[in-house]
């Protein structure tokens, strides 16, 4: 199943920090582009059913670190 998410940072250049990061990012496989303007990411990646999953949590924190919300 796929899951999609949606980070808001406060400039362009912040946003695109955190993309870049996620083109490295060893915790999971994840697709991201910016979304709507240069200020915003969506994240897409692929869980497995009936396993918990931490990726949405990992994402959370690591757009919090570059002062991301979720939107």
């Amino acid at each position: 199943m796929i899951n999609e998410i949606r980070y808001q940072f406060s400039s362009a250049p912040v946003a695109n920090r955190f993309l870049n990061e996620l083109k490295h990012w060893s915790k999971a496989e994840v697709k991201a582009k910016l979304f709507k303007g240069s200020n915003s990411v969506s994240v897409s990646y692929e869980y497995e059913l009936g396993k918990f999953d931490y990726t949405c949590s990992d994402l959370d924190d690591l757009a919090s670190q570059y002062g991301g919300i979720e939107i």
